[in-house]
């Protein structure tokens, strides 16, 4: 039973902060933690296994990221440089960019290209110490293009050691060819893309895109139904733009999480906490389009609204591959504390992706830990272009 000695353990659950253990120990048996703890207070049973001393380094839960768009067809560097002129991310998207024109470039792109550009993006992620990351579709606004994805971002997990979550977003944007008739769109395509996607085995949770530039609560509704009648979870990109009652849609469904929530109002923090909903935020989109409208972060914190926090990595509005970046501007620019930022990439992450086995260092979750080259967990989220990661383990692999 490999066992870890001489660590800090960042167990992010108790009373201390962070769960902080100062002289810990953690044991391992196959892919499981089987005790974490004070050294002081290794079971005798331990200590006779082989140690592993990590000098003093802290440990946490390996990172998590619940948000992404890793696979997806080409970039959109030029809108980067439209926004800078002066163009809104709506304008951009009315006039055929925005996500159409990356759903142009993925229908173009076969399976093999489409894993091939998401695994230097994944590896950046790696590197940072995530072990887990959601992965959904979007991008392709037809049956095939929406499965293709999927089948995409399953593969992921075969070419890396990584845990994959897919997440299946038909109701993404309305395709051109359905231009003026997204109630079309939802009954001809993204429902039954969903339904085909759910008989493949391909999706672990249902998105949707709940704005002005996309689709209503009665459109995203209809796709909930259809999600809840094949027994998947969903979750729900809401409130980015402006507030369209997507937060408070997403909580009457029991969703998972609520993405973005920029406009999400006091009412609506209190009906997530009332329906256990996460609210996932995405401070790379924040900063990419210069947005000034901050989640309530205080709200959230008041009413006891477990807060995540993601890349949103996407070709358009967060091209963002560092989850170690994100915890810096969910605490600069959102006033998250350093805390709430580890939080967010690890225990709520978690629940975000309906997963309760990983995100805490405690008996019986899985072995998925980061060690890392710092003094004080505060660090993860202080410093800026810095990785301090030392090691990963996944799944109690040494």
């Amino acid at each position: 039973m490999p066992l870890l000695t001489g660590a800090r353990l960042a167990t992010m659950i108790g009373p201390e902060r962070y769960g902080l253990i100062p002289d810990g120990a953690l044991a391992i048996e196959g892919q499981r933690i089987a005790w974490a703890g004070p050294a002081a207070a290794l079971p005798e049973r331990l200590r006779g296994e082989a140690a592993t001393d990590l000098g003093g380094r802290l440990v946490t839960p390996a990172l998590i990221d619940c948000h992404t768009h890793l696979i997806a067809g080409g970039h959109r560097a030029r809108e980067f440089e439209m926004r800078l002129e002066g163009a809104s991310y709506e304008a951009i998207a009315r006039a055929g960019g925005g996500i159409l024109s990356t759903v142009e470039a993925t229908r173009a792109a076969s399976e093999e290209a489409l894993i091939a550009g998401a695994l230097p993006r994944l590896d950046a992620l790696i590197a940072e110490g995530v072990a887990t990351v959601e992965v959904k579709s979007g991008y392709g606004l037809d049956i095939d293009t929406e499965l293709r994805m999927l089948r995409a971002a399953r593969a992921l997990a075969e070419r890396r050691d990584v845990t994959v979550r897919t997440t299946f977003l038909g109701a993404h944007a309305v395709p051109p060819d359905y231009d003026g008739r997204p109630d079309a769109y939802i009954d001809e395509v993204a429902i039954p893309a969903l339904r085909a996607a759910h008989e493949a085995g391909l999706a672990d949770a249902v998105d949707g895109f709940c704005e002005g530039i996309a689709f209503d609560t009665a459109q995203i509704g209809r796709v909930f139904d259809a999600a809840a009648a094949l027994g998947l979870p969903v979750k729900l990109h809401a409130e980015q733009l402006s507030h369209r009652g997507g937060t408070e849609l997403a909580a009457r469904y029991g969703a998972l999480s609520a993405d973005h929530v920029e406009y999400a109002t006091g009412a609506d923090t209190a009906e997530m906490a009332a329906a256990g909903t996460v609210a996932v935020l995405l401070p790379g989109a924040f900063y990419t389009l210069r947005e000034t409208q901050a989640p309530p972060v205080a709200a959230f914190r008041a009413k006891g609204v477990p807060m995540a926090l993601a890349t949103d990595c996407n070709p358009g509005s967060s091209p963002l591959t560092s989850l170690l970046l994100a915890m810096n501007m969910g605490c600069t620019l959102f006033r998250m504390t350093p805390e709430e930022a580890l939080a967010g990439v690890t225990r709520h992450a978690a629940a975000a992706l309906g997963l309760s086995d990983r995100g805490t260092l405690a008996a019986g979750q899985r072995a998925d830990l980061a060690v890392w080259d710092v003094d004080e967990p505060a660090e993860l989220a202080y410093r800026i272009g810095f990785n301090p990661l030392h090691r990963r383990i996944v799944g109690g692999r040494l």
